[in-house]
């Protein structure tokens, strides 16, 4: 069980993973967080955002639409790696998914299938969503894929986390295919091996 980092220290671990940041409006303090509690936190959740163009996209996961407010994220991943703060705090981003698959994260343990939506991911899981159309012929670019690892790898290495608390909305939630365009099972090597 662990509680949330302050926003600082969450700025401050992506840039000492080397990430190149930008900080979005009033994003340390923008949130749902009067829609329930956030944390205790157990994982980091990654996300396509079916999107084009690095403005647009910044501005919808900070601003949300009409069916889902925002922030839809905590940080976006620019096609060019670059990670824009949009959120902290509670955040749309994960939606109800399955109690077992939280519980295989909270024990590091091999993810068993997702197949009910009963629990709350927003209180449970930092969000990154990353800039894709989501169709498995928008490229991924090298630079992007370093940025979603060393962004996954500098939340587990602030808590003590390994690579097996970093997880996909496909693995989480029944009916989502994101991300697409690579696998989790990839991306959670590329996160061990930072971590290493």
């Amino acid at each position: 069980m662990a509680s949330p980092l302050s926003a600082r220290r969450f700025l401050d671990a992506l840039r000492d993973e080397g990430l190149a940041v930008v900080q979005v409006g009033d994003w340390s303090t923008h949130n749902r967080n009067h829609k329930g509690p956030w944390g205790p936190v157990h994982g980091v959740m990654i996300h396509h955002t079916v999107t084009k163009g690095t403005a647009s996209t910044v501005r919808l996961c900070r601003d949300g639409h009409a069916s889902l407010p925002g922030p839809l994220c905590h940080g976006v991943i620019a096609k060019d790696g670059t990670v824009h703060l949009v959120g902290y705090g509670r955040t749309n981003h994960a939606g109800l998914g399955d109690d077992e698959v939280l519980r295989a994260v909270v024990a590091e343990k091999r993810l068993p299938p997702d197949d009910e939506a009963t629990t709350d991911g927003n209180r449970h899981f930092y969000g990154f969503e990353c800039e894709n159309l989501g169709d498995g012929v928008d490229p991924w670019p090298k630079v992007q894929l370093e940025a979603i690892a060393k962004a996954a790898a500098a939340v587990c290495r602030a808590h003590g986390w390994t690579q097996r608390s970093v997880i996909g909305h496909r693995e989480w939630q029944p009916g989502k295919v994101d991300p697409r365009g690579f696998t989790m099972a990839s991306m959670r090597e590329r996160v061990a091996d930072l971590l290493r």
